[in-house]
């Protein structure tokens, strides 16, 4: 497969469609969470119960990958679980624990509002052949571990530490 001819593109050109994409996202997100009947905040944590699968994550590694406290996420399960979107499980070893699961048919409710994208964003990727698909997953990678590093330096709360 070839690639189909790429317009010109600098630094400041793909800043400038980073931009608009996470601009696009932030507002689809806000959209989807809504039709689910939940805040962001919520649906981004129930996307990291689903990506964990059957490795359940505890409160804590939900709060880790979220950047809350634990008496955030305490609130987030409350109203997930209320919601009818996750359980909470003994975890095995070690009794003290909570395990999160999703509910299969949130899990069924949640594909159904994204499968739509998904297959779109699957025809685009179609377009690229596999030398640009690895660059792109390379750049999605690296600038996602550079998102996280600037959590923790806002999350840092120094004045004194640039951003």
């Amino acid at each position: 497969m070839h690639g189909k001819p790429r317009p010109a593109a600098d630094a400041a050109r793909a800043l400038s469609a980073m931009d608009h994409l996470i601009a696009a996202h932030v507002i689809g997100r806000q959209e989807l969470a809504r039709r689910l009947g939940v805040n962001v905040t919520d649906l981004t944590c129930f996307a990291f119960v689903l990506e964990a699968g059957d490795d359940l994550l505890t409160a804590g590694d939900l709060a880790a990958r979220a950047h809350v406290t634990t008496g955030a996420v305490t609130g987030i399960l409350n109203r997930l679980e209320r919601a009818g979107y996750v359980t909470r499980r003994p975890d095995p070893a070690d009794r003290r624990r909570v395990r999160v699961a999703a509910v299969p048919e949130a899990v069924t409710r949640v594909e159904a509002v994204y499968v739509g994208h998904y297959a779109r964003l699957t025809e685009l990727f179609a377009d690229y052949t596999p030398d640009e698909l690895a660059t792109l997953t390379d750049w999605f990678t690296r600038a996602t571990a550079l998102a996280h590093e600037y959590l923790e330096k806002l999350n840092g709360n120094d004045p004194a530490e640039p951003c």
